[in-house]
């Protein structure tokens, strides 16, 4: 069976009636791979590391997650001094340990360019955007006791 993006009638996601906001689903569309789907109609396709093709692991998933959250969680206080158009990309680095099967250190790094600020300027936007990604990040929030989670912002850890 081939895998796509759209599952067939025999594949397309069941509805639950526990359907609330904030609920996705996963459908299978072929072997260990699977289609996300939001209640707003995104989907994305999910499967094992090891399979070819366009789509995202579970632990990449997670990780796409942790940064989304902390992007967003950390983008009005900066755009507040930036202004609105200013470039951001998040990584985060780090794989999973083989032995006990799970992740126990994910480092996020901010990539940003904040030259044009004088240096305590440059000092208190790292201090407000490290605040505004602890208090507002509920994914880092969920897993930070689990797993070490080291930033960098413009090259500098928080």
């Amino acid at each position: 069976m081939t895998t796509t993006d759209e599952p067939t009638a025999e594949h397309a996601h069941q509805v639950s009636g526990r359907i609330a906001p904030g609920s996705v689903s996963v459908t299978r569309v072929g072997p260990r791979m699977y289609q996300g789907l939001n209640e707003r109609g995104a989907t994305l396709l999910v499967g094992g590391p090891e399979l070819e093709g366009e789509h995202f692991s579970p632990g990449e998933l997670l990780k796409l997650a942790l940064i989304a959250c902390s992007g967003l969680s950390a983008d009005r206080v900066t755009a507040r001094r930036l202004g609105e158009d200013f470039a951001l990309t998040v990584w985060a680095h780090g794989k999973s340990d083989h032995d006990t099967n799970r992740y126990t250190r994910i480092e996020e790094e901010f990539l940003l360019d904040l030259s044009r600020l004088e240096p305590d300027e440059r000092e208190q936007l790292l201090v407000v955007m490290t605040k505004a990604i602890e208090r507002g990040c509920t994914v880092a929030r969920t897993i930070e006791e689990v797993v070490e989670l080291p930033t960098t912002i413009d090259g500098t850890q928080v």
